[in-house]
Formats: C-alpha cells, sequence, structure tokens
C-alpha cells in the first residue's frame, strides 16, 4: 500500500501517515524532547497538539502533568479544560446525532423488535454512551485525585467545581 495519498483539499500528493494511535504519538513526541522537564516538555507537547488542534495528544499531555500533584497554572488549566471539552463534544454531538437517527427510524417504522438497522443505531449508540462515560469518569477521577487536592488558590478551586458540575450534566444527558 502506498503511502502517498490525495490531499482533496490541494493538487498534489501528499504524505498520509499509517494511523498511530494517541498514546503511542504521544510516547513518541515525549521521547523526541530532548531537554528540560516532565513538566516542560508535556506543556510544549499539550501546547504543539493545540495548534494541530489533536485534542486526544493534549488531554494525555495534561493528565501527565495533573497526575503530578502540583497545582496547575492558568494556561494549563485551560489546556486541560479546552482538551477534554473538544474530546468529550465530539463525542456528544455524535450522540445527537445518533439518538436523532433513532427518532426518525421509530418514527418510519424501522426500528424495534426484527428490525436489523434500528438494533444496529441503538448498538452504535451504547458504544458512543461508553466512550463518552470514560471520558467523563477520566476527567472526574483526575480532579477529585489530584487537581482539587492540590488546588490552593479559590479561582483554580472554582474552576475545577465548575468542570465537575459541566462532566456530570453530560452524564445525566444520557444516563
Amino acid at each position: 500500500q502506498s503511502t502517498w495519498g490525495y490531499s482533496g483539499l490541494i493538487d498534489t500528493a501528499v504524505p498520509v501517515l499509517p494511523a498511530f494511535s494517541c498514546t503511542i504519538l504521544h510516547l513518541f513526541l515525549y521521547k523526541m524532547a530532548s531537554s528540560g522537564s516532565d513538566r516542560e516538555n508535556n506543556i510544549y507537547l499539550a501546547q504543539l497538539a493545540e495548534q494541530a488542534e489533536r485534542y486526544d495528544e493534549i488531554v494525555e499531555s495534561m493528565k501527565t502533568i495533573a497526575k503530578m500533584d502540583v497545582e496547575l497554572t492558568v494556561e494549563e488549566r485551560n489546556l486541560l479544560s479546552v482538551a477534554y471539552k473538544n474530546v468529550a463534544g465530539a463525542k456528544r454531538a455524535s450522540w445527537r446525532m445518533l439518538c436523532s437517527v433513532e427518532m426518525t427510524e421509530q418514527d418510519d417504522g424501522k426500528s424495534g423488535e426484527g428490525s436489523k438497522f434500528g438494533k444496529l443505531t441503538e448498538d452504535f449508540r451504547a458504544v458512543v454512551e461508553k466512550e463518552l462515560r470514560d471520558i467523563c469518569s477520566d476527567i472526574l477521577s483526575l480532579i477529585d485525585n489530584h487537581l482539587l487536592l492540590e488546588a490552593n488558590i479559590a479561582e483554580s478551586k472554582v474552576f475545577y467545581h465548575k468542570l465537575k458540575g459541566d462532566y456530570n450534566r453530560y452524564l445525566a444527558e444520557f444516563e
């Protein structure tokens, strides 16, 4: 299989790299960082990932920093928030679309007992719900077990409690 593909946006062929999981890419980038502390490297990687709109990598970098049990700066808190909001936001949009499709299928009589498409849609929605539940549980655990414990500034505490409220609300949307 060729490693060259058509971008669709421009009239030239661009290299298409094999798909890497965000964890493998994160480890690769981390090993490439040759100087600075783990915190500095992870901040740099998170900022780089933000520029590339790769929110899963920002999540991984910011989780690593949060688990260092240090108080996050305003910039670090914002990176964490933006990353999780984008990752969760994409799943929430998928969930809403799938719910809409399910409702349409019910109205058209394509769902229920004996309907293979209704079952496929329902199963797909369940997968998205699990992914969204995992994302929400991840950030809620991070807040409770690391971030709030290290927050000494009132602004930080308020920020984390607001995030907890947001992710509990996201869970309540489908549970």
